[in-house]
C-alpha cells in the first residue's frame, strides 16, 4: 500500500510547484517588463508598463465590464450550442455508420474553413448582431465537441458490448450504461478545447463587426483603443480576454475532474490507482 504525500494546507509538494512556479515565472516577466519600459523611457502610447495597465484597467473597469459581459454572453451561449449539437449529433453518428460517413465531411470543412473569411459574411446576411457573432463562435467551437465524443463512443470495449448483447440490453441500455460513460472524458476533453475556440470565435466576430461600428464587446473596445492611441486601455482588454480564457479553462477542468475524479484514470490521485 502507497502512503500518502505529506500535504501543506492541503497541497502535496507536487501541488505547490505546479502553482508557485508559473505564478513566480510571471512576476519575473512582468517585474523585468516594468523595468525596461521605465529604464528605456519608452512612452505609454508605444509600450505601456504593467502597473500603468492595471492602473487603467481599474479606471476603465465600467465600460470594460460591460464589454466583458457582453463577449461572455456570446461565448457561453456559443460553448452550449456546440456542446448540445456535438453531443447530440455524435451520438447519432454512434447509432448508424451511415449517418457518420454522410455527415461528418460536412462537420470537417466546417472545421476547416478560416472564421476570419466567413464572419463578414454571416455578419451581412444575419440582421440580429448577437445572433451573427453567436454563429460565428459555434462554428469553431462545434468540431473538437464533436470528434472527441464521436472518438469516445467508438472506443466501447467490443468485449464489454458482446456481454451486454449476451444479456440481451436495449440499445438505449447499451448506449446510456456504456457508451455514454466511455466517452464521457473525450466529450469533456473536446469541451475544454471549445472553451477556449468558443472565445476566440466571439472574439473574431467582434473584430468584423466592430469594423463597422456594430459591436460592443471587448474585441470593439480593443479597435476604439487603437483608433484613439489609447495603448494602455487596448492592453487592458487584452488582459481581460487573456484571463478570461484562463478562467474558462480553469472551469472546465476542474468542472471534467469532478466528473472524473472517482472512477477514471485521467483524473484520479497517483495514490488512488490499483
Amino acid at each position: 500500500m502507497m502512503e500518502e504525500a505529506p500535504t501543506r494546507l492541503g497541497l502535496t509538494v507536487e501541488g505547490w510547484t505546479r502553482l508557485l512556479a508559473p505564478l513566480l515565472i510571471g512576476v519575473a516577466v512582468l517585474g523585468l517588463w516594468e523595468g525596461i519600459v521605465r529604464w528605456k523611457g519608452i512612452p505609454p502610447y508605444v509600450l505601456p508598463g504593467p502597473v500603468l495597465i492595471a492602473e487603467t484597467l481599474v479606471k476603465d473597469w465600467g465600460p470594460l465590464s460591460a464589454s466583458l459581459l457582453v463577449t461572455l454572453k456570446v461565448t457561453a451561449l456559443a460553448l452550449l450550442i456546440a456542446a448540445t449539437l456535438g453531443l447530440a449529433l455524435a451520438v447519432l453518428f454512434a447509432q448508424s455508420r451511415v449517418v457518420e460517413l454522410s455527415l461528418f465531411p460536412y462537420a470537417v470543412i466546417l472545421q476547416v474553413t478560416p472564421i476570419v473569411a466567413i464572419a463578414p459574411l454571416i455578419i451581412i446576411w444575419v440582421d440580429d448582431i448577437t445572433l451573427s457573432l453567436l454563429i460565428c463562435a459555434w462554428i469553431v467551437a462545434f468540431f473538437p465537441i464533436l470528434s472527441n465524443t464521436t472518438v469516445g463512443l467508438n472506443s466501447t470495449d467490443h468485449n464489454l458490448l458482446d456481454l451486454f448483447r449476451l444479456y440481451r440490453a436495449s440499445r438505449w441500455q447499451v448506449l446510456w450504461r456504456l457508451r455514454l460513460p466511455t466517452a464521457m472524458p473525450f466529450f469533456l476533453a473536446g469541451l475544454r478545447i471549445s472553451g477556449g475556440l468558443a472565445l476566440i470565435g466571439a472574439i473574431v466576430a467582434e473584430f468584423v463587426a466592430g469594423t463597422g461600428g456594430s459591436a460592443s464587446g471587448l474585441a470593439y473596445r480593443i479597435l476604439e483603443a487603437g483608433f484613439q492611441l489609447q495603448i494602455p486601455r487596448m492592453f487592458a482588454a487584452l488582459v481581460l480576454v487573456s484571463a478570461t480564457g484562463i478562467a474558462i479553462f480553469l472551469a472546465l477542468s476542474l468542472a471534467s475532474h469532478l466528473l472524473l475524479r472517482r472512477w477514471h484514470e485521467s483524473a484520479m490521485g497517483r495514490g488512488e490507482r490499483r
